[in-house]
């Protein structure tokens, strides 16, 4: 399985270290977020981790919901006991929540298929800045805080009409961009194909926080740095 080099397991606990997560979001998810960072002080373990990871454990569900509650920190022993409850919590020893998962339909064990689909959606979900969230900000003329960027993944659904995949891919269908005075929720529908057929469909919701007014200036310089990071880190 693709996730062995990205995380410890022993009996129900898993652990990922800074530079496991690191290397995740930067080999899989094509993201290089400063907060995934492996010396960054306020690095916090990739959420695409946590989800490729449940459904390596769980498996695949026709219909699955999760809810992001809390950022895992460095080391921190995650426990994933065996379940085949529709709701779930992911917690630490300490019983800290930090993901919340809610399936129900037809499920599947296949890890074959559940890598496929992991890694299309954990390619889809990594790209959210700078394709998405940039043209988003600009058309409302807000930006996060470009010296602390802070944009958190609050959740994430989807549904399938089938699990009968091959090689599933995804496709985002519509954007938008809602605020609350410096907080902004922004929300990206995608699509689901499976041999250029539709068969399914979701949703994941991203929290900006420090929103002020748009500076295209800035931003073009918090770009410059996050793909000055991308193109040093793959030299």
């Amino acid at each position: 399985m693709y996730l062995d080099a990205f995380h410890q397991s022993q009996d129900t606990l898993i652990s990922i270290t800074p530079q496991q997560g690191s290397a995740f979001a930067k080999e899989i998810s094509d993201d290089f977020n400063p907060l995934h960072n492996a010396d960054s002080k306020r690095f916090c373990v990739p959420g695409d981790l946590l989800f490729a990871l449940v459904l390596a454990k769980y498996g695949l569900s026709q219909k699955m919901a999760f809810k992001y509650t809390g950022m895992v920190g460095k080391d921190t022993d995650l426990v994933f006991a065996p379940t085949e409850a529709t709701t779930l919590s992911i917690k630490d020893l300490n019983d800290k929540t930090y993901l919340e998962l809610e399936r129900s339909g037809e499920s599947i064990h296949n890890l074959a298929v559940i890598e496929s689909f992991s890694k299309a959606y954990v390619a889809f979900s990594g790209h959210s800045f700078p394709h998405i969230l940039v043209p988003l900000m600009k058309q409302h003329q807000v930006m996060i805080n470009v010296e602390k960027p802070m944009v958190i993944y609050e959740s994430m659904a989807f549904q399938f009409e089938h699990l009968n995949l091959i090689a599933p891919t995804l496709k985002l269908s519509n954007s938008r961009l809602q605020m609350t005075g410096k907080r902004g929720s922004v929300k990206m529908e995608f699509e689901i194909f499976d041999q250029d057929k539709v068969v399914g469909k979701g949703c994941k919701t991203m929290i900006l926080s420090g929103l002020r007014d748009y500076d295209a200036t800035q931003m073009a310089e918090l770009i410059a740095v996050y793909q000055n990071a991308k193109d040093n880190y793959q030299s």
